[in-house]
């Protein structure tokens, strides 16, 4: 049985008060995997500073200066969580044999990772980490996010259930995924289109060690908005069959103003003609906003920006 070159990539936006408690937590398990030789002595952790504003740099120089394993990333500016982990997955393409994602709070179970390569050493290119459960989560977050988890599968999108970035890839799937050259990322449902052979690893979500939560609910829905227009066109369809719709209603709606016409039943309506030009204005408006935010995402790909721009790297 071989051992992997692990490389854990770790995105950092203002971590500072995490990332000594989660560099003691990695420290502790690859020092255990590489004695039970799970993983190669070369194995690192690379920590990527998506241009923080609080002394997270400062603490990844520290942590690279005292211990190799860690490496540091500095983007030159804040890029956003995908664009960040896309960084760190580049970096570390060519040098791993597989590669983990993990967010910096260590909600996500650490241990998990044992499960993710005994699956990888099975012949396994994908391991999801999947939670088991939400009842650390609010009645607000549990009940949105199994919303949104139904929502995108309504529109065709391939999700695994209960899944967010913590995830193993194989160097092939890291570099079949790293070969999609769109700008606008969302890796939860661009992994399962990779089509290697996936294995699901269950683990029970924790609080996090420490810091605030990155992600509000204004955060949480621009999330969700990226998620369905960047990997579903259904909407825009939808938009179309409401038009339809509407079509149909106005053709009735004349037909029976037609005929009272000839009846002599017209009065003079404010009310029904208000409500018309409201209701309509009101759908006219979301169809044109929706049909903006392709348009939107078409204009930022065909500038072909780079995803980050590398300040500097510890290794």
């Amino acid at each position: 049985m071989n051992t992997p070159k692990l490389f854990i990539v770790i995105p950092c936006y203002n971590e500072q008060e995490a990332l000594p408690i989660t560099a003691g937590r990695l420290t502790e398990l690859t020092d255990d995997m590489i004695r039970r030789e799970i993983i190669a002595p070369e194995s690192r952790v690379v920590l990527v500073d998506d241009g923080s504003k609080d002394e997270t740099w400062r603490i990844i120089a520290e942590l690279h200066g005292r211990d190799a394993r860690f490496e540091g990333v500095k983007l030159a500016h804040n890029v956003g969580h995908m664009n960040a982990l896309w960084a760190g997955m580049t970096l570390a393409a060519d040098r791993c044999d597989c590669l983990i994602s993990i967010d910096a709070d260590l909600q996500d179970d650490v241990n998990a990772m044992y499960g993710f390569l005994e699956a990888y050493q099975r012949g396994a290119d994908v391991v999801f980490g999947v939670r088991s459960s939400r009842k650390t989560d609010t009645w607000f977050k549990r009940t949105t996010a199994q919303g949104f988890y139904k929502l995108m599968g309504k529109l065709g999108v391939e999700m695994v259930y209960n899944h967010a970035d913590y995830r193993l890839l194989s160097k092939r799937a890291l570099e079949a995924l790293l070969s999609f050259s769109e700008v606008n990322m969302f890796l939860r449902g661009m992994v399962p289109m990779l089509g290697f052979r996936t294995a699901e690893v269950t683990y029970e979500r924790g609080e996090r060690v420490a810091g605030e939560s990155k992600y509000p609910l204004k955060k949480m829905i621009a999330f969700a908005m990226e998620g369905i227009t960047s990997l579903s066109n259904k909407p825009i369809r939808y938009v179309l069959l409401l038009g339809a719709l509407c079509a149909l209603l106005g053709l009735a709606m004349a037909i029976y103003v037609l005929v009272a016409f000839i009846q002599h039943r017209t009065v003079a309506g404010w009310a029904s003609m208000m409500m018309s030009i409201w209701l309509l204005g009101g759908l006219q408006l979301m169809a044109l906003g929706l049909i903006g935010e392709y348009v939107g995402k078409i204009y930022m790909e065909t500038k072909r920006r780079p995803k980050f721009i590398l300040e500097e790297h510890l290794k």
